[in-house]
């Protein structure tokens, strides 16, 4: 049962990297649009701004909340790497429940101040600002799954892995 879950999760992050792709190829084609538009044609067009704004916001909330993985995270290595796998869950559980507090106490807020959102367009598509900034939500309650994983995860005993500069590299 556990590697049927497993599989399905690979399967589900690798559909959240094709989505988080296909974002980004989205924001380089209307980047280079507006490059020619306002370069090659002397036009100014203000929507492919505004559409690159809103590619970039959802590519770093949707990106941290469904594919970067915990290791990939940027951290003190300075501390990390030189502690023991003790200290190194007493960290991860302080950490965790420093993170799990401010996003929850936080989100309420957030939902309803998105939700409120709902009476501001952007100014060439008039994209309702709620609908832009609604994946903030779904970010903070990722993150509030991630750690909550991550520090039951230090309590039963598991360590997070320390940093092994020999296996370190650009992703691929």
């Amino acid at each position: 049962m556990s590697e049927r879950y497993n599989a399905l999760g690979q399967w589900l992050r690798g559909r959240a990297e094709n989505i988080l792709a296909f974002m980004l190829f989205g924001m380089f084609a209307v980047f280079l649009l507006q490059i020619v538009f306002r370069y090659g044609l002397n036009l100014s067009i203000g929507w492919t701004h505004e559409v690159s704004v809103a590619l970039w916001i959802w590519i770093v909330l949707f990106g941290s909340a469904f594919v970067v993985r915990e290791s990939e995270e940027i951290r003190f290595d300075f501390f990390w790497a030189g502690a023991s796998d003790r200290a190194r869950r007493v960290m991860t559980i302080i950490i965790a429940v420093a993170l799990i507090v401010a996003f929850g106490v936080s989100l309420p807020a957030v939902i309803d101040y998105v939700s409120f959102m709902k009476v501001e367009k952007t100014a060439y598509l008039k994209i309702r600002f709620d609908y832009l900034y609604s994946i903030y939500v779904v970010f903070a309650v990722a993150m509030i799954v991630r750690y909550m994983w991550l520090g039951i995860q230090s309590i039963r005993g598991k360590a997070p892995e320390a940093f092994d500069p020999t296996k370190a590299s650009s992703g691929v």
